[in-house]
């Protein structure tokens, strides 16, 4: 199985982080991106780079700060004295697996220059379009802890990332162990373990899984739940239930099913809606937010049982 031996390779450079792994792996063979969100020392990068060596693609990290530009990222053309020609110079997004780190620090101009690619797969260079490798995927950290140089990310951006996940410290024996390998010198960075044909039969094998009408008045009903909640602003957006629908369909695929069942749904449901819905602020001073809505909802929404 493909989740197996990415698990056990990354394992050898990061520990206790097997279900962000499982979803990170997910949002890539359902083509989505995703938003990671934690404090610093998490190991975000860490577990980023090793996550693309496993797989055997490029990767390049972007280190957001306010006074990056657009070019800096998707790239620019400059003239070439010896051909008496210009040229395009290619920027950092041209990578398989993308670390945008610290996202918000950016400003929203920069931002917005990421916009394109995450949803076209292309950028666009003084009027020339121009495609990005595939796979592609976006993984975009943020500080939940540091408030100061960072702008708030538009909410047609925060859409485009398929999940959110949120990291917390590790568990206690994860940590120990952690500690104890440091000490050995027992960590070691993460060699190719998935070939490139597996990747590719992957994202071929994913769209065949099987999505039943049940499953489909299931997302629905969810998405409704959510909208129609008098806590919120803004439910789960079209978007997002294409993407519960895409992401069920490789988790179910990774566990070695021809079909969706409605397990799938509900384990995603969090991660992939709730950095979607805009709370009420006199509810969110309360303390309440989007995965709280979302739970509700599930609880609300009839599971199909055939």
């Amino acid at each position: 199985m493909i989740l197996e031996k990415i698990r056990a390779e990354v394992g050898k450079a990061i520990v206790g982080m097997d279900d962000v792994i499982e979803l990170m792996t997910i949002a890539l063979i359902a083509n989505g991106h995703v938003l990671l969100e934690g404090i610093p020392g998490i190991a975000k990068t860490t577990l980023s780079r090793n996550f693309a060596q496993t797989l055997g693609l490029k990767f390049t990290r972007i280190q957001m700060t306010p006074d990056l530009l657009p070019a800096d990222i998707i790239g620019h053309t400059f003239y070439d004295m010896r051909k008496g020609e210009f040229k395009i110079r290619k920027g950092p997004i041209f990578a398989n697996v993308v670390l945008v780190d610290e996202i918000n620090r950016a400003s929203p101009k920069t931002q917005s220059a990421l916009l394109e690619a995450m949803e076209e797969k292309q950028v666009t260079i003084e009027g020339l379009p121009l495609k990005l490798p595939e796979p592609f995927i976006v993984l975009a950290t943020m500080n939940p802890v540091e408030m100061e140089g960072v702008y708030e990310l538009p909410t047609a951006q925060v859409d485009r990332f398929m999940m959110k996940i949120d990291l917390n410290y590790i568990s206690e024996e994860s940590e120990k162990t952690m500690l104890k390998r440091k000490s050995l010198g027992e960590f070691s960075e993460a060699s190719q373990a998935v070939l490139s044909s597996e990747l590719a039969r992957a994202f071929r094998e994913v769209r065949r899984v099987h999505v039943s009408d049940a499953i489909i008045d299931y997302i629905y009903g969810i998405l409704k739940e959510t909208r129609l909640d008098e806590r919120v602003i803004l439910g789960a957006s079209p978007r997002a239930g294409e993407h519960l629908l895409y992401a069920a369909r490789a988790k179910a695929y990774l566990e070695g099913r021809e079909y969706v069942i409605p397990d799938d749904v509900k384990e995603l449901a969090v991660p992939i809606l709730s950095h979607r819905i805009v709370v009420k602020p006199e509810y969110e001073v309360e303390g309440m937010n989007g995965k709280d809505i979302v739970e509700d909802a599930l609880e609300r929404v009839e599971v199909p049982t055939e």
